[in-house]
C-alpha cells in the first residue's frame, strides 16, 4: 500500500499558507481520483482510494507541522509499511515557486515536518518538494512560509496542483522521471503566452511616422522657397536704396 502524506498546519487560518501546499496537493489528489472523504485517524485526517490499481492512503497530519511524524509514523506502523512505501509532499524554500523535485531520501533542509518524520519513520522515503521560493533573508523565512500565497501565485499554483493530481498514478508506479516530465509539460503549456507587440510605423524625422514626417518636410521646404521680389513701385524703390541695383 502507498501512504501519501501531505504536510501542513490544521485550521482555516493556515489553509492558504505556503507552508500548507502539501495539504493542498493531498486534497487535489483525493478529489481527482475519487478517494473517500477524509476521516479522523492516526492523529490526522485520512482518505482511502486506489492509484494505478493499488490501494493508497492519503494522510494529512493534524498535529501541526513540527509533529508531523507522530501522525505519519503511527499510520506506517499500523499498516506495517516501510519508509519506501511513503511519499511526503511538502513546501521547499530552496526551490523557485512552482518547481518540483522528487527524490528518495536526502536531508531535511531545516524543514521541521521532515525532521519529525525522519525521527519516526527513518529517512528512506520519497519526498515531493514543491517550491515556494526563498524570501531572501533568514529573518523573513517564518513570515514567508506562514504567509498566504499571493493572488498572482494562482497562475502557477492551480495548474501545478492539477498536474500533480492528474499524474499521481505515475508516482504510485514508481515512475518518478515520467511524473516530473508530465508535470513539466503540463505546467509549461499553462504558462501565459505573451502577445507579440505590434510593429510600429517606420519613423521619419523627429520620430514622426514616415507619412506625417514627409508632409511636414514638404511643408517646410515649400515655406523656405524665396518669394519673388517686386520690381516696381514704392517697395522696389526702397529695396534699391537699401541693397542697390543688381543690374549695376
Amino acid at each position: 500500500m502507498l501512504l501519501i502524506a501531505g504536510l501542513g498546519n490544521p485550521g482555516p487560518q493556515y489553509a492558504r499558507n505556503r507552508h500548507n501546499v502539501g495539504f493542498m496537493a493531498a486534497d487535489a489528489i483525493a478529489r481527482r481520483h475519487s478517494f473517500s472523504g477524509f476521516s479522523k485517524k492516526f492523529r490526522g485526517e485520512i482518505a482511502e482510494g486506489t492509484l494505478a490499481g493499488e490501494k493508497a492512503l492519503i494522510i494529512k497530519p493534524m498535529t501541526f507541522m513540527n509533529l508531523s511524524g507522530d501522525s505519519v509514523g503511527e499510520a506506517m506502523r499500523f499498516y506495517k509499511l516501510s519508509p519506501a512505501d511513503i511519499i511526503v509532499i511538502h513546501d521547499e524554500l530552496d526551490l523557485a515557486p512552482g518547481k518540483l523535485k522528487l527524490k528518495l531520501g536526502g536531508g531535511n533542509g531545516g524543514h521541521n515536518g521532515l525532521k519529525s518524520i525522519d525521527a519516526h519513520c527513518g529517512k528512506d522515503y520519497r519526498r515531493l518538494r514543491i517550491g515556494i521560493g526563498h524570501p531572501g533573508h533568514k529573518d523573513r523565512v517564518n513570515p514567508h512560509v506562514l504567509g498566504d500565497f499571493a493572488k498572482a501565485d494562482a497562475e502557477w499554483l492551480e495548474p501545478l496542483l492539477d498536474a500533480i493530481a492528474d499524474n499521481a498514478e505515475l508516482i504510485a508506479k514508481g515512475d518518478d522521471a515520467g511524473f516530473l516530465n508530465k508535470i513539466a509539460l503540463a505546467t509549461g503549456a499553462a504558462e501565459p503566452k505573451q502577445a507579440k507587440p505590434e510593429k510600429p510605423a517606420k519613423a521619419g524625422a523627429g520620430g514622426k511616422p514616415a507619412a506625417t514626417a514627409k508632409s511636414h518636410i514638404r511643408q517646410a521646404h515649400n515655406s523656405a522657397q524665396p518669394k519673388k521680389l517686386p520690381t516696381s513701385g514704392p517697395m522696389a524703390d526702397m529695396l534699391k536704396k537699401l541693397f542697390g541695383n543688381k543690374d549695376e
